[in-house]
């Protein structure tokens, strides 16, 4: 046996140790599954939803104005019509996310009567580096999909959203056409107003450093301000969660003690709305579902 063929014997043992010890590639993903999945970041994979925790839209008050926007939006998505990726941004417990889940429900409902496919994927703010990988991921699916990520922000010398401001619009593939953003956030511009603010003391060009702060948010076609409600809306989604959920209390007694809940919270929103409700049944000794 010359060198030559023992080096080439060799490197095949190598090559076939290498597979051997090589992960298997993942598994294409299986979106029949179910309608709902959660981006797993670690596994680069998708874990499907069974059951949904979200609210009926109709129970959802005081948000009519954006609630009809996202729908709209969405339901012109789910027919291969143009959208625009959606911010939903404002006060704390209004039902930004709730809104998002609710709507996707509803046209899931008329894809299903109609032969089509609307898929939500949820995306945690730590995983956002990784949103180029499932995007690839989803843009060779025949579904359609909303990507959504709750509660995003930036801190300071957080970096990724220059990544997601290229997956978003900026890339040189873009964002997937079966593909729409939706994110929830308590802040307009996704960043701590003393970011914005040091960016601007700091740059040689403080103009140019805050564009590039508030540019991300520019990414998203639709803004849906949530502001806090009055006192008339929180008694409202009380009254329509009680009458939802069938808990026999008399109308007085619950506006008493709906009253007497946000004045403990030290104020009102649908969450602490939902968590009166939940309060109340479990003294009444009934089940919320």
């Amino acid at each position: 046996m010359t060198d030559d063929t023992r080096h080439a014997a060799l490197l095949e043992r190598i090559a076939a140790a290498l597979e051997r010890l090589a992960p298997p590639p993942p598994a294409a993903p299986d979106f029949e599954a179910a309608g709902a999945f959660v981006w797993n970041a670690a596994a680069l994979g998708f874990q499907p939803v069974p059951q949904v925790n979200r609210l009926p839209r109709a129970l959802l008050r005081g948000i009519d104005g954006p609630a009809r926007q996202l729908l709209d939006n969405t339901r012109r998505f789910a027919t291969g019509l143009p959208a625009n990726n959606a911010l939903l941004w404002g006060a704390r417990g209004m039902g930004k996310s709730s809104l998002v889940k609710a709507v996707h429900a509803e046209i899931a409902q008329e894809g299903r009567r109609s032969k089509a496919g609307l898929k939500l994927v949820e995306i945690h703010r730590e995983d956002i580096a990784t949103l180029p990988a499932c995007l690839a991921m989803l843009r060779a699916s025949p579904h359609r999909f909303i990507v959504f990520c709750d509660d995003l922000s930036f801190d300071r010398d957080d970096t990724s959203y220059k990544s997601l401001k290229a997956v978003l619009e900026g890339g040189i593939e873009g964002r997937p056409e079966n593909v729409l953003f939706y994110a929830t956030s308590n802040r307009r511009h996704l960043m701590p107003r003393d970011m914005v603010d040091n960016e601007r003391s700091t740059a040689i060009n403080p103009s140019e450093a805050v564009e590039e702060k508030v540019s991300l948010s520019d990414r998203f076609g639709l803004w849906l301000g949530f502001h806090n409600c009055s006192q008339d809306d929180y008694l409202a989604m009380v009254e329509s969660y009680a009458a939802h959920f069938g808990l026999p209390v008399a109308r007085d007694e619950l506006i008493r003690d709906a009253l007497e809940w946000s004045i403990t919270r030290g104020g009102r929103s649908g969450r602490v709305a939902w968590q009166f409700t939940q309060d109340l049944a479990g003294r009444l000794g009934k089940t919320l579902n």
